[in-house]
């Protein structure tokens, strides 16, 4: 079998678990598939997402039904004001033997896992936020000088209520960026809303079942980053990433935008189109999954200026704008 054949098979397979992944997770974490889609796409690329949502609106049993369905061992953290960065990466600890000698021992914080869920991660201060910097990007911490790796594979998923900002602290630029998506989770529809109030309140509760381990995780990663990538979706990353920085010459976006999406941006939109594909059935991905996750992708690594805030103008919409102008011209 050739190389070219080979990698179509593996596609395919992928394609059909991955199906059978999201069937097991419907059944706890009912409708909002494009909330699942995007979690998904996120462990697919072997990176990180925020969810961000009211309370009661499931994003605590997402995280949990993922790591059943995907094989992975889990942690949480509830993030509080007086959380410390020991509580997350943990700490030595000097311990007498029975013949009297001393000796440290490092006993591991709740970061040592392969899905780490960081409940109201802009409730704890930026000492102990910056303590997930290192670990988001590089899969291990430094305590007490020594370099310790992390589970593999090492995901995060942060969630963030939207309106209750008292007693907050904003995620700074650096933590936002190494975040692969954010995930805007929403009021369910009426029908979502109707089946989840039929699965949940009676005697018996579903269950999600494991599709994947985590070594068939890491796997997966590496099929996906084999995934070939069209020339005209290459470019249009490209622009589009470009067209969403100050200075680039896009009116609206000079105008409004006083920070914008770096390279890291746009390795992430190359690995989420990819993702998107093998989630939706195709063999590459297309122009169209591009547009659709420009704002997941892109809203958290860019920020409005005063002056637009103060025009009220809306960041969704100006990358909306981007977007439509440039696949109108890829079109034209």
């Amino acid at each position: 079998m050739s190389e070219g054949a080979a990698l179509l098979d593996e596609i395919e397979r992928l394609e059909a678990r991955l199906a059978d992944a999201r069937t097991q997770i419907a059944r706890r974490f009912i409708g909002q598939e494009s909330v699942v889609d995007l979690s998904l796409t996120a462990l697919l690329c072997g990176g990180h997402a925020l969810l961000v949502g009211l309370p009661g609106l499931g994003k605590t049993m997402l995280v949990d039904t993922l790591g059943r369905v995907m094989g992975l061992d889990t942690g949480r953290v509830q993030f509080t004001p007086d959380l410390m960065p020991a509580d997350i990466l943990g700490s030595e600890v000097l311990e007498t033997g029975a013949d009297g000698s001393r000796a440290f021992r490092f006993i591991e914080g709740p970061v040592f896992c392969q899905l780490l869920m960081a409940d109201e991660i802009n409730r704890a201060s930026p000492r102990t936020q910056s303590a997930l910097l290192q670990a988001m990007q590089e899969g291990e911490v430094t305590v007490a000088g020594q370099h310790r790796p992390l589970g593999r594979p090492f995901h995060v998923l942060a969630t963030q209520n939207p309106l209750e900002q008292e007693g907050t602290y904003p995620l700074p630029e650096a933590q936002l960026d190494r975040f692969l998506v954010q995930i805007d989770v929403d009021y369910p529809d009426r029908d979502t809303e109707r089946a989840i109030l039929l699965a949940t309140t009676g005697t018996v509760q579903g269950r999600a079942e494991a599709v994947f381990t985590a070594p068939e995780l890491v796997a997966a990663q590496a099929t996906l980053r084999r995934m070939p990538v069209g020339e005209q979706v290459v470019d249009l990353i490209l622009d589009l990433v470009r067209a969403c920085r100050p200075g680039s010459g896009a009116g609206a976006v000079n105008d409004a935008v006083a920070w914008g999406p770096g390279p890291r941006a746009a390795q992430a939109l190359m690995l989420a189109v990819r993702a998107r594909a093998l989630l939706r059935g195709q063999l590459a991905p297309s122009v169209e999954d591009v547009a659709a996750l420009a704002r997941p992708v892109l809203i958290h690594r860019m920020a409005l200026s005063f002056a637009a805030r103060a025009r009220g103008e809306d960041l969704a919409a100006i990358i909306d704008g981007v977007v439509t102008s440039l696949t109108r011209a890829e079109a034209a």
